[in-house]
């Protein structure tokens, strides 16, 4: 954390981006970007890596790593500068290996002695050809908003972001016509984003402060011209509670300026607090 010159509080900067594999996003040199963002909290998905490499790798932060019981899939990680006071691994106290790396909790000391929050999470794409993939999906994310309920009742200061594998709204994706039945534009998933942040209170800090749309994204397929045409989808948040909230100042997608210095199919979205 850092004083802003001119502001009366520390500035916090909170980072999450789904890597794609973390070794294969350093080997494109997510390491450089890192140096130039210097985030104080780094939230990773789809880290597909065992605890030694994540912390080879990321070394000198405070890890909260919880892998994928299946090898080569999922993973989520929490990297902080801040002290961590406690971590919680998973969503529920009983989950499937199919929901393992997928959540993991980390809270955070802050300079005013104050605690934080922090949640980095994946949420299953699914997939309409394979009915099950949604089950699954949708089981899950009745578990998720189960805990986003609790986080939001106590008042804490909380965020909770990543790959939600959900465009909320017909802004959040290029070709929102042609995926109205894909899988992460289906009506019953959106709903689940109606409910965490009209009924639970979250806020949606990239539509927020990042404008009315469209865009900007956060995802684009390696694949043909989609990055090159800006034919992408928002599906990475930083959903905060109001307390956190209030607190924030800025929010940015950090696109590569080109398809070859792109380091992940996904683009980091970075905010800054006032906190």
């Amino acid at each position: 954390m850092s004083e802003a010159r001119g502001l009366m509080a520390p500035v916090l900067t909170i980072a999450t981006v789904n890597v794609n594999g973390i070794r294969a996003a350093f080997k494109r040199d997510m390491a450089s970007w890192i140096d130039v963002r210097s985030p104080d909290v780094l939230l990773l998905q789809e880290v597909r890596a065992p605890d030694d490499v994540v912390g080879d790798l990321l070394e000198g932060w405070h890890v909260a790593h919880q892998p994928s019981e299946i090898k080569g899939r999922a993973g989520v990680a929490v990297a902080s500068r801040l002290p961590v006071l406690a971590v919680r691994t998973g969503v529920s106290d009983a989950e499937p290996a199919v929901d393992t790396g997928r959540w993991v909790e980390a809270d955070l000391e802050l300079l005013d002695g104050g605690v934080l929050t922090v949640v980095s999470a994946y949420l299953h794409s699914g997939t309409t050809a394979k009915p099950e993939t949604m089950d699954a999906k949708y089981a899950h994310l009745d578990l998720v908003t189960a805990r986003l309920r609790e986080l939001a009742a106590d008042g804490r200061r909380a965020v909770v972001a990543g790959d939600l594998n959900i465009a909320h709204r017909e802004v959040d994706l290029k070709n929102w016509k042609g995926n109205r039945t894909s899988a992460g534009f289906l009506p019953q998933e959106r709903a689940y984003v109606d409910t965490w942040l009209d009924e639970i209170g979250l806020v949606d800090l990239g539509r927020a402060l990042g404008g009315d749309g469209p865009g900007p994204y956060t995802w684009w397929s390696w694949r043909g011209q989609a990055f090159v045409n800006d034919s992408g989808w928002r599906i990475d948040y930083q959903l905060a509670t109001p307390a956190l909230a209030q607190a924030a100042v800025k929010v940015e997608v950090d696109r590569a300026e080109t398809y070859e210095a792109r380091f992940s199919d996904h683009a980091p979205v970075v905010a800054t607090y006032e906190v």
